[in-house]
C-alpha cells in the first residue's frame, strides 16, 4: 500500500522541497441512522533527504483531501534526526502502540532494507544503509509512527562528535612548523 502517490511540497519556513509518500489510505464507514457515513484517512510521511522527516494522518471526506490535510499535518511535524555519514549511529528498538520498530546501522552500500511502511520513513529521512525489522504489529499507521520515534531517539555519541570536530579543525602538527633555534654561544 505504500507509494501510491508520490509527490513534492514546497516547505514555506526552511525554503526547501520537500517530498511526500503516501503511505495508507482507509475508508472508514460510520454507521448512523440514515446509513454508512464513509470518510478516509491518509497516512503521509514528508522528507527533505537530508535529515528531517514527518508524519501526519489526514482525515476527510474524500482521498485528496485527506492526502492534503496530512501532509500540513507532516509538515507542522517535522523533526530533525541525526545521521552518521550515509547511516545511523547505533542500533535502536522502538515502540508505539503495539509495533515495535529495530532499526540497525549498515555498511556502505547495504542499501534500506525494510518493509514498506519502515522504507517510506527510513527514505525521505535520507539514511542510505540500514537494516530494519518490524516486529509484532503490521499496523502501517502505528510501524510508521515507531520508524519516527526510533529516529528521534538517535544519538551521536560523544566520542564520536569529538572526532568529526577534531577533524575539522586539524591544527598543523607543532613537528612540522619548525622555530629557529636561538643561539646562546
Amino acid at each position: 500500500m505504500t507509494s501510491r502517490y508520490q509527490g513534492r511540497v514546497d516547505d514555506s519556513d526552511g525554503g526547501q522541497t520537500l517530498t511526500e509518500k503516501v503511505v495508507d489510505i482507509r475508508r472508514v464507514a460510520k454507521v448512523v441512522k440514515g446509513g454508512r457515513h464513509m470518510t478516509f484517512s491518509a497516512m503521509v510521511v514528508v522528507g527533505d533527504g537530508k535529515g528531517r522527516v514527518g508524519v501526519g494522518l489526514g482525515k476527510a471526506p474524500a482521498i485528496p483531501d485527506a492526502v492534503r490535510k496530512g501532509v500540513t499535518i507532516a509538515t507542522k511535524n517535522l523533526v530533525e534526526i541525526q545521521l552518521y555519514g550515509t547511516t545511523i549511529p547505533h542500533t535502536v528498538r522502538s515502540k508505539y502502540g503495539a509495533a515495535e520498530v529495530l532499526v540497525k546501522p549498515a555498511p556502505s552500500g547495504t542499501g534500506i532494507i525494510a518493509g514498506a511502511s519502515v522504507r517510506a520513513v527510513i527514505e525521505l529521512a535520507g539514511v542510505k544503509d540500514v537494516v530494519t525489522k518490524s516486529l509484532r504489529s503490521q499496523n502501517p499507521i502505528n510501524v510508521v509512527k515507531a520508524t519516527l520515534e526510533a529516529l528521534k531517539a538517535l544519538e551521536i555519541p560523544a566520542r564520536y562528535k569529538m572526532a568529526e570536530t577534531t577533524s575539522a579543525e586539524t591544527p598543523a602538527p607543532e613537528s612540522a612548523v619548525e622555530e629557529p633555534e636561538s643561539s646562546e654561544a
